[in-house]
Parts: C-alpha cells; sequence; structure tokens
C-alpha cells in the first residue's frame, strides 16, 4: 500500500475548500475514496496469491508496476522529466531511499496477509497517522498542539498494551507504521519534483535488479510459483502492477483537489476495511485483550481526528476574520 499520510499529502493538498471549485472537490473525494478502497481490499487479493511467498510476490509487484509506468509514460510521450533528474543526484538518492522503505512496507505486509495476520496489518495502517506526528516532531522540529500530544501518547499507551498482553511486541504493525511513516518523510524532504507516476517509475527502476534477484533465489530453491497454478493466479500475479499503481495514482489525483483534513478522515477507511476483511472474510480471530488494543487505538484517532476539525474551523474563521486589504495577492 502507498500509499497517505500527512508528510506526502500536506505538499500536495490543494488551497481551501472554497478556492476549488465543487466538481473538482466532489471529483478529489471520490478519487480518494477509490484509491483507500482499492487498498481496502488488498488483504483478499493478495490471500489470492497463495502459495506464492512473501518474497515472490515483492518481486513481481515491483517488475509489472515498472511495465505499466513505462507503457503510460511511453503511451503518453512523458519522458521528457527523466533526463533533468539524471542531473540531480540527491533527488535520486532520497528516492532510492524511499524505494527502499516502500518495499520493506511491501513485503511485510503481504507477509503478514499470506501468513494469516492481517489483523496486525490493519493495526498498522490505524498506528499509521500517529507515527507519522511523533516524526514530525522528532525529525521536522514540527510543534503539537495539546490535542495531538494526547493522541500521540494514547497511541503509545495502546502499543504498549498490545505488546504485554501480547506477550511480544506487535512488530508487524510498527513496522508498516513506521515504514510508511519514513517512507512519506522522505518523499516529503526530496520535495514534489517528481509527481505520483514519475516517481514510482524511478522507485521500481531502483528495485527492479533486487526483484530479479529475487526471482533467481525463489526458483533457485525451487520455490517459484508463477505458472504453476492456472491463468487466473498467473494473471493476478502480472496484475499486481496495475493493482499497485492505480490506488497511487488516484491517490495523487485526490491530494490536489481536496483538502488535507479530508485526506486524512478518508484514510481510516483502508484499516477499517481491512480488519472487516481479516475478520469477516478470511476467517481471522481476534482475542478480547487485541479488540481492546484496537479500541485504545481508536481512541486515539478520534482525538486526532477532533483536533483536525478544530484546527480547520479556526483556520477558516481567521480568513473570514482577515481585512480585504491584508489578503494576499
Amino acid at each position: 500500500m502507498t500509499s497517505t499520510d500527512q508528510f506526502s499529502t500536506r505538499s500536495a493538498a490543494p488551497g481551501s475548500p472554497g478556492r476549488t471549485p465543487h466538481g473538482e472537490v466532489r471529483r478529489g473525494t471520490l478519487l480518494g475514496f477509490a484509491a483507500y478502497g482499492i487498498w481496502g481490499v488488498f488483504p483478499l487479493y493478495f490471500d489470492a496469491l497463495k502459495p506464492a511467498g512473501a518474497w515472490e510476490i515483492l518481486a513481481h509487484r515491483i517488475l509489472w508496476t515498472l511495465l505499466f509506468c513505462v507503457v503510460l509514460l511511453l503511451v503518453g510521450r512523458d519522458v521528457d522529466w527523466v533526463r533533468p533528474l539524471l542531473r540531480r543526484p540527491r533527488l535520486l538518492a532520497g528516492t532510492a531511499v524511499a524505494a527502499v522503505l516502500i518495499a520493506v512496507n511491501w513485503v511485510v505486509y503481504v507477509g503478514a496477509v499470506t501468513s494469516g495476520n492481517t489483523s496486525e496489518a490493519a493495526l498498522g495502517y490505524f498506528l499509521n497517522p500517529l507515527v507519522t506526528v511523533a516524526l514530525g516532531v522528532v525529525v521536522l522540529g514540527e510543534r503539537l498542539r495539546w490535542m495531538q500530544w494526547v493522541a500521540v501518547g494514547i497511541g503509545f499507551v495502546a502499543a504498549a498494551f498490545l505488546g504485554i498482553v501480547g506477550g511480544r511486541v506487535p512488530w508487524v504493525a510498527l513496522t508498516l507504521a513506521c515504514s510508511f511513516a519514513l517512507y512519506s518523510l522522505t518523499k516529503k524532504k526530496v520535495g514534489v519534483s517528481l509527481d505520483a507516476l514519475h516517481g514510482l517509475t524511478v522507485e521500481t527502476v531502483v528495485l527492479a535488479p533486487v526483484a530479479v534477484v529475487l526471482l533467481l533465489v525463489v526458483s533457485a530453491q525451487g520455490g517459484l510459483e508463477f505458472g504453476r497454478h492456472g491463468g487466473v493466479h498467473t494473471s493476478l500475479l502480472v496484475l499486481s502492477g496495475v493493482v499497485t499503481a492505480v490506488p497511487l495514482l488516484c491517490f495523487a489525483a485526490a491530494a490536489r483537489r481536496i483538502p488535507l483534513v479530508t485526506i486524512g478522515l478518508i484514510q481510516f477507511f483502508t484499516p477499517v476495511m481491512q480488519l472487516l476483511c481479516a475478520v469477516l472474510l478470511l476467517g481471522e480471530h481476534l482475542p478480547r485483550e487485541r479488540w481492546i488494543g484496537f479500541g485504545i487505538v481508536w481512541l486515539a484517532l478520534a482525538v486526532l481526528t477532533v483536533d483536525s476539525l478544530v484546527s480547520l474551523r479556526g483556520a477558516r474563521a481567521a480568513r473570514r476574520d482577515l481585512p480585504v486589504d491584508d489578503c494576499p495577492r
């Protein structure tokens, strides 16, 4: 899932809703729900790829996504950005770091789903906004409002509670939350010079040699499942490129049209759907202690959401009170 978050959307967020045509806002909202809806049913898709393992699925996802991106670029004759990019080593290095982080996120997520731990993966994406806020303080030196501090504190309590009652640290959830938050932070730091399609293309180019090596290693160990389980299974592996790229492109289009607060609210759609898939469709059982842990996380997210809405209302009120002569031009 690549993924949505505070860092990446902050750079792409549009202006105030009042300056965005109503039709564009509605289109952006639909695109946002499309992106998060597709990410929400990822557990069903990756479960259908079994018995392929996480490393093989990761390799296919990288290579077929790269092919899909290249086809889009060639059809749109959108290649003029490549040569200037090669003259920007800092941007290339930052994109390479982002590629490694998103690869970690992908393989951990797929491994969680295929091993029957979808609910813990969903927990990771519930925790992601809280980790994002914490990184904003630690790395970017941002100041939190008191409600944000409360939300982050509750989030840490939830993680500690789940670790204690579960007898182990919820590594899958924490790795997913941290890897995606760090990925978003990296994208924020390298700037917005690359749009979604260009960025995904470069990231998959960086990862392509690793993907080839992974397929060779899996094949040498006799574990390559591609082409062994009929046309439907093979087609699903090939379609992993489309399945990866489409929601990312939908999200990028949505982020340009709707406010950050709206993006923040829609993003909870994904882990809710993932959790429902895990419990209702994939047959995962969550003990009472895990439900309590989820409840604590949801409390933190409710506090964070209220803070965002209050902040947005205050910003709108401030704009209404701004004297006409002081308005920026």
